[in-house]
């Protein structure tokens, strides 16, 4: 028989609250979602107001809390917004921060040009940096702390031919999190990376070619692409300080079996 007390104490989010950036992407509107289902009072941050309310909507159409905060993730002026505005929701607290925007190119490496390069590492690599310097800090000086986890992906360990900025960003997004995973460790802050597999989402669905996808499909154990839905458990296991509380400086794989082919 289900103890739902015993699940409840170890992911439950009741009180706290979840700053998802990029919440209005495909991954980011999901892992509003499953962390509103847990409890949590979501702020659905980006930059389409649209999306935004959309996915509030029906977050508050299903009996969670949410409201959006718009941001630019280049700007560090709009990430103190953002994290103002966000301490107005809950208790005048943010438990957790999830960086979910990112940015991809598919330019072959010989025609990438300095400012594609840039736009690529700087809303990926540069825009997790900005958000933790913004709300690490802060964190740090609540009394129950909080949980930072940054979006990586595979690529980050095996690079991606056609992903050149976009795996190389990624890369340094793992190392960024273990460095301020050892910053903050004693100061009651937790830092990881979840490094999804393949999930279709409008920043890769330009690159997913029939021949691509059959290469990867090959080198996927599970030979299928992930649902969204299937990042849940692993975002609530590390965001939670009960059911994760030991959990800093890792990078957890949710990719169907891709890495296991390659390590």
């Amino acid at each position: 028989m289900t103890n739902n007390s015993f699940l409840e104490g170890l992911f439950g989010l009741n009180g706290q609250t979840a700053v998802v950036i990029g919440g209005t992407g495909v991954l980011g509107g999901a892992i509003c979602e499953g962390l509103a289902k847990a409890g949590a009072s979501v702020v659905v941050s980006g930059r389409s107001e649209e999306r935004g309310q959309q996915r509030v909507s029906g977050i508050v159409s299903a009996g969670g809390k949410a409201i959006f905060a718009p941001v630019d993730v280049a700007q560090s002026s709009s990430l103190e917004a953002l994290k103002s505005r966000s301490l107005e929701v809950g208790a005048g607290t943010v438990e957790i921060l999830v960086n979910c925007a990112g940015v991809n190119s598919a330019t072959p490496y010989e025609e990438i040009k300095e400012e594609e390069w840039d736009r690529v590492v700087d809303g990926n690599l540069k825009a997790t940096h900005l958000a933790c310097q913004a709300f690490a800090p802060m964190m740090s000086e609540q009394a129950n702390g909080g949980s930072i986890l940054n979006i990586g992906s595979v690529t980050a360990h095996l690079p991606l031919s056609k992903v050149y900025a976009y795996s190389a960003s990624k890369a340094a997004v793992v190392n960024l999190t273990q460095n301020l995973a050892r910053e903050f460790a004693k100061k009651n802050v937790r830092l990881n990376t979840l490094c999804p597999g393949f999930f279709p989402a409008e920043q890769n669905r330009k690159i997913l070619t029939a021949e691509r996808v059959e290469n990867i499909m090959s080198q996927t154990p599970m030979a299928r692409f992930g649902e969204t839905d299937e990042l849940i458990g692993a975002v609530l296991l590390l965001c939670s300080r009960n059911a994760g509380g030991f959990i800093t400086g890792a990078s957890y794989y949710v990719d169907g079996g891709f890495t296991a082919m390659r390590f």
